[in-house]
């Protein structure tokens, strides 16, 4: 199958890559030309030094690769998926788009953002999101930083309205492994916490994951919440101990 992998050299990018190639996919990167990741043999490169960020029109090489799967490792606004979709409707059969599990309105009353108490059951997909946007834009030091104009909810929306794009859309956890995040440390940063525990997971699970999406047809049209079930520092069945639940792909 031929996949498209947009900002497919960083952390958990270069993962999915490897991991495509390994099992025997014609597989094309789209990304920026400062990284320092070593492709697999066979994999091509689509350099632009905005890969990363919402272009107004993707390269022309990049469509004529005629990619069936797409997968958009890197779209945090809705600009982003706007430009996305506007590309590959009707050109590629689906795009699979990672999330996260800051789209949920547990999370937004966790950081102040939203009004209530935190509800200390499982999050499930169909848990309810936040009302309040753009959670991070207080933090921006102006509007061009990625904090003012980050949201995965806008990006869900986009991408899963999209008739002519089947999608699937990943909401992943605290992802740590060789490379970044190694000894867990945001996943343990709010360990004190009595009523949050953030879902963690593995880099290479994490990657397995997307690349069992996008290879699955019978995702397009879903969203899944990936990560371990249980946090590492808790005993099954302590309260909050597993912060997502996940259905099976």
């Amino acid at each position: 199958m031929r996949v498209l992998v947009i900002g497919g050299t960083g952390f958990i990018g270069s993962r999915i890559v490897c991991q495509l190639a390994g099992q025997g996919h014609e597989v094309a990167v789209f990304h920026r030309k400062n990284c320092n990741s070593i492709l697999p043999c066979g994999v091509r490169e689509f350099l632009h030094p905005d890969s990363t960020k919402a272009l107004e029109s993707f390269p022309k090489e990049i469509l004529n690769f005629e990619p069936q799967v797409v997968i958009h490792t890197f779209a945090m606004s809705e600009a982003d998926a706007e430009k996305a979709v506007r590309a590959f409707a009707g050109r590629a059969s689906r795009v699979v788009v990672l999330s996260s599990g800051d789209v949920y309105r547990e999370y937004g009353r966790f950081i102040g953002v939203e009004a209530g108490p935190i509800d200390n059951e499982l999050l499930s997909e169909d848990s309810p999101l936040r009302t309040t946007l753009y959670p991070y834009r207080h933090r921006a030091a102006s509007d061009d930083a990625m904090e003012y104009w980050y949201e995965k909810i806008l990006v869900e929306r986009v991408v899963l309205s999209s008739p002519d794009l089947p999608a699937t859309v990943l909401r992943l956890p605290k992802v740590y492994g060789p490379g970044s995040n190694q000894d867990m440390a945001t996943v343990y940063t709010n360990r004190h916490q009595p009523t949050w525990r953030w879902t963690h997971g593995f880099v290479e699970n994490v990657a397995a994951a997307v690349v069992l999406a996008g290879m699955s047809a019978q995702a397009a049209g879903q969203t899944y919440n990936v990560g371990k079930s249980r946090h590492p520092r808790l005993q099954s069945g302590s309260p909050g101990c597993r912060r997502l639940q996940s259905r099976r792909l």
